[in-house]
């Protein structure tokens, strides 16, 4: 009978885990120097070694000969355990054995001494679906349970384990695995299956498996069955994704605001049975893919793409302000949410690509701003209001224009949007209009009030006067109202008033390019409005620096004299 991948190339040992050597090397550790628990608590996402390393740990705890922290594999308690004669390992499902009941039999059954092992072993996988029965009956066995009995717990969401049963072991978190890893283990697997994998469609599985390495397997299982040879496209195939040059194509006709080429690859795909719901989030992916291109100089790292597919993100990006794209993001990720509660998901997604093709349509606070963006972008580059050239050929590719970073030591930011929109803001709308005073005697408050410049600030005083301002909180939740992509990015900001400026201490360098621009500028300055019923200036914080005073040591000695009455010679 044929094996799937992932239980024939299950680790058999700990050195054979891949990316866990936080839980690998200190088992290892604990084994080699005896220092043997009586319950472990092993938690993390799903397909990355729990119930395996927890099966490793049974055999090693029983192995005759143990090698440097590993089971031999080869010893008469270890074959055993593999083939499943030797009964003192008991692997238990907490999903479909939950009750007191069971929990029960397995506290009467512990009370005996194993048959042929050393320890008898509970893996007691999924436990977070015990009742709360249950774990009040296990507690007592758990916390001090007979010499030869071991408890393994391993669960996926740790959260929902009572505190008196963590307290009771010994934790373990299993991270997610990292592309490189599992990329790595899909080779290997791939030269001992006699196939062959190129290295793209090993980091496409990678990413699709989001960190699991049984997932990776799986898919991989089903991709050997069109061929030996595996690549990308067999990857998406396998899949069901849509292949990169349709998102890619369908981005541009976004960007391009041509709703007619969208409609029509939305069609295509629709024939050829693609799910639009995953469309649709893979889309939102996409421009998720653009918005670190440009927010963070390490998006090469952080995205599975072809050097060509991240050379062609990269000139889609320049097309594109940071809040044009957080823009399109909102708007698909409302459309995925809203999938499968009414109408179909096609109709769902054509409707959110012509409100992208076609901004004039919606007439939300968010589309004026992306077309106001729009426009702003088109001033600032000198280029007219005529048809622009397509990217699938573009005549004159545009130049990416760097942002200068903003950084804590900067003063308040104010761009030349808001100088000449809101004056009322940051100086008096109405110029002097008093004649000149005839001579210099008059007092200075006889004179018009002249304009504030940002020269005339002091920054020191306005650091110094600032005070945390608490209905800062208010402030994000009501900005995630309208947009979520824009709140999350000050979810752990805080904010600071001092006069009409409110100064935002944030630790995303995301937070201060959105306060650059002038578009969402303009929208957390409203959000700020409607929380307060003020409007603000806006700035970064910048935390007061601490002056050292020094004292001089020898005139701090001379007072003390002083006050002690010594008399000395002061000269």
């Amino acid at each position: 009978m044929y094996q799937v991948l992932y239980r024939k190339w299950r680790p058999q040992s700990f050195k054979d885990v891949s990316g866990q050597p936080q839980v690998t090397v200190t088992l290892q550790n604990e084994l080699k120097s005896g220092r043997i628990n009586h319950a472990y608590l092993f938690t993390g996402s799903r397909g990355t070694g729990k119930t395996t390393c927890a099966k490793i740990l049974a055999k090693a705890v029983n192995c005759l000969d143990l090698h440097d922290g590993d089971p031999c594999g080869q010893c008469e308690n270890c074959k055993g355990i593999d083939d499943g004669s030797i009964l003192d390992v008991v692997e238990m499902d907490a999903a479909s054995n939950r009750g007191i009941a069971d929990i029960k039999a397995v506290i009467d059954e512990a009370q005996f001494r194993p048959a042929r092992a050393k320890y008898r072993v509970y893996i007691i996988d999924e436990v977070h679906m015990l009742t709360t029965e249950a774990f009040n009956a296990l507690l007592k066995t758990l916390e001090e349970p007979p010499e030869h009995v071991i408890f393994i717990l391993a669960t996926t969401e740790v959260h929902k384990l009572p505190s008196t049963i963590l307290s009771r072991c010994q934790r373990f978190d299993f991270h997610r695995i990292s592309p490189k890893d599992i990329s790595a283990r899909l080779r290997f697997v791939a030269q001992q299956e006699n196939a062959e994998i190129d290295d793209e469609a090993a980091r496409l599985i990678a990413a699709i498996a989001d960190g699991g390495m049984r997932d990776a397997l799986s898919l991989m299982d089903r991709c050997l069955t069109s061929g030996s040879h595996i690549t990308t496209n067999t990857v998406r195939s396998a899949a069901g994704l849509v292949r990169k040059d349709y998102l890619f194509e369908l981005a541009a006709a976004c960007i391009n605001k041509n709703p007619e080429k969208a409609l029509n690859i939305i069609s295509d795909l629709h024939g050829e049975s693609k799910d639009m719901a995953r469309l649709c989030d893979e889309l939102l992916d996409h421009f998720r893919s653009l918005m670190l291109i440009k927010s963070t100089s390490r998006a090469r790292d952080m995205l599975v793409m072809s050097e060509d597919e991240f050379e062609t993100a990269l000139t889609q990006s320049d097309y594109l302000t940071l809040g044009e794209i957080v823009y399109i993001m909102d708007i698909l990720q409302n459309t995925f949410q809203r999938m499968g509660k009414g109408n179909s998901n096609k109709t769902e997604l054509e409707m959110a690509i012509v409100k992208l093709t076609a901004p004039e349509l919606e007439g939300t606070n968010e589309a004026l701003t992306a077309r106001v963006c729009a426009l702003e972008k088109a001033l600032k580059k000198g280029i007219t209001l005529s048809p622009a050239p397509t990217l699938e050929q573009p005549k004159t590719p545009e130049a990416s224009i760097p942002e200068p970073p903003v950084t804590e030591s900067a003063e308040p930011v104010q761009t030349a949007t808001e100088a000449t929109t809101t004056p009322d803001e940051d100086k008096p709308t109405e110029e002097p209009t008093a004649k000149k005073p005839e001579t210099p005697a008059e007092k200075p408050a006889q004179k018009a009030a002249a304009p504030v410049t940002r020269s005339e600030i002091n920054l020191d005083e306005l650091y110094e006067n600032a005070k945390p301002f608490r209905r800062w909180p208010e402030v994000v939740e009501n900005i995630m109202q309208y947009s979520k992509a824009i709140g999350s990015a000050f979810s752990n900001s805080k904010a600071y008033e001092s006069g009409n400026y409110l100064l935002i201490d944030a630790d995303s360098e995301i937070a201060f390019r959105l306060l650059r621009e002038g578009s969402q500028r303009a929208n957390i300055k409203s959000a700020i409005q409607e929380v307060t019923g003020k409007m603000y200036s806006l700035g970064p914080y910048k935390k007061p620096e601490k002056k050292e005073v020094r004292n001089d040591p020898l005139a701090e000695l001379t007072e003390k004299l002083r006050e002690s009455g010594i008399k000395f010679n002061e000269e």
